[in-house]
């Protein structure tokens, strides 16, 4: 139970440590959509999220002036669009101007689900979708995509790892005008969860309700503000104040999420409690590392603090909802990130030292900005390697890379707002060309043999 110290602690790190509520967001069956005139489909798609998601905004709002708690973010999810897109046999774009229109019409930021599951191989309809998404997003403002390309169940689908990595540079190509944004807007998962209220890679999965309430905390800035405060303290009395700030944010993600739902009269599905970072100062993970005594995140022990801090979080975020879900954990974005911005250009945080630390951290490389005369097959070879840490780990790991289109390594690439800005990290250029270029599926791992 809270007593009155620990309400007036959770009142200082809302005012003071940046801490918020990062999303709200609404998961929506299109499975009741799907027609094979793609006129009456995206009639349909339409109807369905306007109905569902009217209120949605102004109930976040609302609720950010009912408890004084920051509502960042209102978004939407919805189911991947290769299912809804595969009965109509034509070029899913219309569907991804038909999200982006009900998004506007909604309020809401983004929309995710221009989404595709081919861990498998392709299905109906994934192929088409897949080859369609820089044309998608380079046409929309608010819709997200994501694939999902691996899984500890069945594997690494190496022909969708190829092309991912050849979607994601044209994506970027199309958009270099606009700081490359289309491919801040594409996720590459291993494992991807169905329940994630985080974009970009935010879609409806087909085990959810008809429509859903998630939520995703934030809270850096208060965690690195409770280790502040223990300078001489043993990393196990470190590990027990984040689990007990940890436990505080996540109730407050509760709470949010429980009055969100009643409001709109759809279930309450989960809080995803991963450290979610801004650009602001303060509000960094790569902050909180170093302040558990490293001199620059990305020093020798920088994947040994995440592990604890991964670890801490979930352990007192469990104990504070009886639904957590999505990816919780921290979220170790670059551009995201003003400590990881810092910690690269002052050349402690480099590519590899990223990927090693994605082994103990939620999802992957997030927003990671590279130089874009980058082969398509060098991209494709870090979706690989990532993926691989998934499968083999039996968790979620993804890639959000942004080829910076007429950038060299050490430039920066803006993108302004919560994106921040990325510096142009370092590559190794040594090609993986024969590698990716094989095709076929990395086989399930042994751990994968769980019946």
């Amino acid at each position: 139970m809270l007593n009155n110290s620990d309400i007036l602690e959770t009142i200082k790190m809302l005012h003071e440590e940046h801490l918020d509520i990062r999303t709200i967001t609404m998961g929506i069956s299109l499975l009741d959509c799907i027609d094979p005139d793609i006129n009456k489909a995206c009639g349909k798609v339409y109807d369905k999220i306007t109905k569902t998601a009217e209120n949605h905004v102004r109930t976040g709002e609302a609720l950010e002036k009912r408890y004084g708690i920051p509502i960042i973010n209102k978004r939407i999810s919805v189911t991947p669009i290769a299912a809804i897109s595969a009965a109509t046999k034509q070029n899913p774009v219309k569907f991804a101007l038909i999200l982006d229109k009900a998004a506007a019409e909604t309020g809401v930021n983004f929309i995710g689900g221009y989404s595709a599951l081919v861990h498998k191989g392709f299905s109906a309809g994934d192929m088409e979708l897949i080859k369609s998404i820089p044309e998608a997003l380079s046409q929309t403002e608010r819709v997200c995509s994501s694939v999902n390309i691996g899984s500890t169940q069945a594997g690494i689908n190496m022909n969708a790892v190829k092309l991912m990595g050849e979607i994601i540079l044209e994506s970027s190509q199309k958009t270099a005008n606009n700081s490359c944004f289309g491919a801040a807007k594409i996720v590459v998962f291993c494992n991807a969860v169905e329940d994630n209220p985080f974009m970009a890679g935010a879609f409806h999965g087909n085990g959810e309700p008809d429509a859903v309430i998630n939520v995703g905390v934030s809270g850096p800035g208060a965690v690195r503000s409770a280790v502040a405060k223990m300078p001489d303290a043993s990393i196990d009395e470190i590990a027990e104040q984040i689990k007990r700030t940890a436990f505080k944010i996540t109730r407050m993600g509760q709470l949010v999420g429980a009055e969100a739902a009643k409001l709109l009269g759809v279930p309450f599905g989960i809080v995803d409690l991963s450290l979610a970072p801004t650009p602001a100062i303060g509000d960094s993970v790569a902050y909180i590392l170093e302040e558990m005594g490293l001199e620059k995140c990305g020093a020798y022990g920088t994947t040994a603090a995440l592990a604890l801090l991964n670890d801490a979080v979930k352990k007192g975020g469990v104990m504070a909802s009886s639904h957590v879900g999505g990816l919780s954990g921290a979220f170790i974005p670059v551009s995201e990130d003003a400590g990881m911005i810092r910690a690269v250009l002052d050349g402690a945080l480099t590519l590899e030292k990223l990927e090693a630390m994605t082994a103990v951290c939620s999802v992957g490389l997030d927003m990671v900005v590279i130089s874009g005369d980058t082969p398509a097959d060098v991209i494709s070879a870090i979706i690989a390697d990532e993926a691989a840490i998934g499968m083999v780990n039996s968790k979620t790991t993804a890639v959000r890379i942004i080829p910076a289109i007429g950038k060299k390594e050490g430039e920066i690439l803006d993108f302004g707002g919560l994106f921040g800005s990325g510096p142009v990290m370092a590559v190794n250029k040594f090609s993986p060309n024969k590698f990716i270029s094989r095709g076929g599926r990395i086989p399930a791992p042994l751990q994968s043999l769980k019946n």
